[in-house]
């Protein structure tokens, strides 16, 4: 049944993202949700993504990565493994990081909250975004690396010119 509720939840936030005055969001099987602002989106090369209702004691990944095939963990991303914290095209987010993840990892806002500008292109490494699926994606992170039920994906789209 909680299977079933994630293959649902997870078919449901694939959303084409237009350029359009609207918003384009994903929510997941837990209410959180991630939204993109999508006015001016057209040959956009960053984006603001805002999150809210995340669990603050799981931590998560926000990345700009290759589409992975259903229940697969979201690889390769744009900025890849983001130890720095100085990276732009993902981050690390999370209230209750472990020793060496203060100062690195970005903590929720209050309701499990954050906005970040990530950066998104036509490429990611040798994958090219205008022939396969690529999107702004959120996953839990390393400490809790095989739990997929956190993933949310907004498809980013690209003509072919």
């Amino acid at each position: 049944m909680q299977f079933r509720l994630f293959i649902t939840a997870l078919a449901m936030t694939f959303l084409a993202i237009t350029p359009a005055y609207a918003d384009s969001s994903a929510t997941g099987i837990f209410g959180e949700k991630i939204s993109i602002p999508t006015a001016n989106l057209k040959n956009a090369k960053t984006v603001v993504v805002n999150g809210k209702s995340f669990d603050e004691t799981v931590g998560i990944y926000l990345a700009y990565c290759v589409v992975p095939k259903q229940g697969a963990l979201p690889t390769p991303c744009g900025g890849g493994a983001n130890k720095s914290g100085i990276g732009d095209a993902s981050y690390w987010i999370s209230s209750n990081p472990p020793p060496y993840g203060t100062g690195l990892a970005i903590p929720f806002k209050p309701g499990g909250r954050f906005t970040q500008k990530l950066d998104i292109s036509k490429k990611i490494g040798a994958f090219d975004c205008t022939k396969v699926a690529c999107a702004i994606t959120v996953r839990s992170d390393h400490l809790h690396a095989g739990d997929r039920t956190h993933d949310l994906f907004i498809p980013i789209t690209f003509s072919k010119k």
